[in-house]
């Protein structure tokens, strides 16, 4: 098992080591602006105009995401469908939702060619010479936001910008969600020591841990399940982001012994809970949340909050997702693992029986 050292997070060369992935963790930010300029033609044209579909279909690259943020408000029932193709009742009166990237992804292809050959209605959020465009390039009609990168976050954004205009979704505001990104690369900056740094003084706490993540909110847990990813990817270790019913037996730890000798032999990684909390005020969440709290008080684990409680749903997921993600790539620098390994964009499990979130 790598060993941490926490004098590498303030270290010149073992950060310049994964300074490929701490700039692209900076410009998140200004992935959504560049996305959102690309789209303007498109979105200045885009208008309810009346029409109401039966239904929207998401498939690809962060459906989950747009469902979370859609299914408590659109007017019309709303499906994240993990592929391939499409559900067999989809047809020309609903709207097919297709993220794709710039790198072949079958179930998307998939979906977006299916609702070609049914005729549905289509919005695409792709590179122009993707293979998703050029599925979806033989129905007229479909609307083609030009995605800029791979970035999924801000392709997202991008298609909830859309609906919102389609009047099937919330006001999204890019510019707060870009906004409050450039505000966490500031407070993660690698130029912050580990003092004034939340994302290395997460790192310094999951050193020696297994990280539990857990958000109240449907947002939070999307955002937990995202930071678990980067946190598997960037140390090589497990980690865990689940309901409170799966995370609270796994809190029934044994003692830690303090006269324990550290040099016999490695202590196996004890629990951390990690609470994301994106100021959703709700009784059931907060009842949740004590229940865990107590829990970990009580069998000696340790619990640290991620707080974000300002800007709207979608900036605070993107401010939670992000701090994790820096902290997940400070984990990794203090165990030594770059450039061995990366946390860009990890690609989400295909087999829905692998997240119960679908």
């Amino acid at each position: 098992m790598s060993v941490f050292d926490d004098t590498r997070l303030d270290d010149p060369a073992a950060l310049q080591a994964a300074d490929h992935l701490l700039r692209r963790l900076a410009m998140a930010g200004a992935r959504i602006r560049a996305e959102l300029e690309a789209s303007e033609d498109v979105l200045t044209k885009l208008e309810s105009d009346g029409f109401r579909p039966r239904a929207v279909v998401a498939a690809g690259r962060d459906a989950r995401l747009v469902r979370a943020v859609l299914e408590p408000v659109c007017p019309v029932p709303f499906l994240a469908w993990p592929g391939p193709g499409l559900p067999g009742w989809a047809g020309p009166l609903d709207l097919v939702i297709v993220l794709g990237g710039a790198a072949e992804d079958t179930e998307a292809v998939s979906a977006a060619g299916e609702a070609v050959r049914r005729g549905c209605g289509l919005m695409v959020a792709a590179p122009e010479d993707s293979p998703v465009a050029i599925a979806s390039a033989g129905l007229r009609h479909a609307i083609r936001l030009p995605s800029q990168s791979d970035d999924q976050l801000a392709a997202a954004v991008a298609v909830l910008q859309a609906l919102h205009q389609m009047e099937l979704g919330p006001e999204v505001d890019h510019k707060s969600v870009a906004a409050l990104l450039d505000d966490v690369a500031i407070e993660c900056s690698p130029n912050n020591d580990v003092s004034s740094n939340p994302a290395k003084e997460l790192a310094l706490v999951l050193a020696d841990a297994l990280p539990l993540v857990w958000g109240g909110s449907v947002l939070a847990a999307r955002a937990a399940r995202r930071v678990v990813e980067a946190l598997r990817l960037a140390s090589g270790r497990p980690a865990l982001a689940a309901d409170a019913g799966h995370l609270l037996p796994v809190l029934n730890q044994p003692p830690r012994d303090l006269f324990a000798d550290p040099f016999d032999k490695p202590e196996e990684l004890r629990p951390a809970l990690i609470i994301l909390d994106d100021g959703v005020d709700e009784a059931g969440i907060a009842d949740t949340r004590r229940k865990l709290e107590y829990k970990a008080e009580a069998h000696d684990v340790r619990v640290h909050t991620i707080r974000q409680a300002n800007g709207t749903d979608v900036a605070r997921y993107a401010a939670l997702t992000q701090q994790g993600r820096y902290a997940a790539a400070y984990l990794g620098i203090g165990l030594g693992r770059y450039g061995m390994a990366t946390v860009d964009d990890p690609v989400e499990p295909r087999n829905p029986s692998e997240d119960p979130a679908w």
